[in-house]
């Protein structure tokens, strides 16, 4: 499929699920990504017409933060007293969403802070064009770690004794590995036979020096779908 073809389906289900979803007042997680963009753009062009207020962001990484910024989008701290209760609504991207709406992402290494918001909103909505379905996880798009540097070889020996094949995420403008926004790298896997989601994600996080998995198991979304025909489907659990 054409490039120019994906982005336009991204970002006509941005726009479909901020305009479904959103509301005046809301405590807003806005996600990272080619994807969670469109959203983001579209939550700054509602506050500009006035037609949205009085919503407090959270924003998952600094590339959000910056776009929130050029936006005149407010976004504060989970730790804030503006949003320490939680949040109503995240809105994100995926890299893999399965026929659970279980979720693989991270893709783009922001997964430490995405999932914290995921699982502090009492929604949870998702944007991906049909090429990111997949009828299981853990076998295509590969599965991220952010783990703490002195841990990458002991990690990586857990995970091939689980069966996985593994492999360190390299910069690709720099020499040497992607460091994340907490100092973190991140390993990158794939299993070549079945396994259950929700489990590996508890158990992934068992190894000591993990700090978060890609796995998004335990808050299912609103899956928003854009399809090739120009139609957005909407996929719940």
């Amino acid at each position: 499929m054409e490039q120019d073809a994906v982005s336009l389906m991204k970002e006509a289900a941005g726009k479909a699920v901020v305009d479904k979803m959103v509301k005046c007042g809301m405590k807003l997680g806005l996600g990272t990504g080619s994807t969670a963009i469109h959203a983001i753009r579209r939550v700054g062009e509602l506050l500009e017409q006035k037609t949205l207020y009085d919503i407090c962001v959270f924003a998952t990484s600094f590339q959000t933060e910056m776009e929130c910024e050029k936006l005149n989008i407010p976004f504060y701290s989970l730790n804030s007293k503006e949003l320490s209760s939680g949040l109503d609504l995240t809105i994100d991207g995926a890299d893999e969403v399965d026929p659970n709406n279980h979720l693989i992402k991270g893709g783009g290494g922001a997964l430490l802070i995405e999932k914290l918001a995921a699982y502090a909103s009492t929604d949870y909505a998702i944007i991906i064009d049909e090429s990111k379905l997949t009828d299981q996880l853990g076998g295509g798009f590969p599965v991220p770690l952010e783990v703490i540097p002195a841990a990458r070889v002991q990690v990586i020996r857990a995970l091939e004794k689980l069966g996985a094949s593994v492999t360190l995420r390299e910069a690709l403008r720099k020499a040497g590995p992607v460091i994340t926004e907490h100092g973190n790298i991140i390993l990158d896997f794939r299993f070549n036979f079945l396994i259950d989601p929700p489990l590996m994600e508890a158990d992934l996080n068992q190894i000591p020096g993990v700090v978060e998995n890609g796995f998004f198991t335990r808050n299912p979304p609103i899956v928003f779908i854009a399809r090739s025909d120009g139609t957005i489907e909407t996929r719940e659990h």
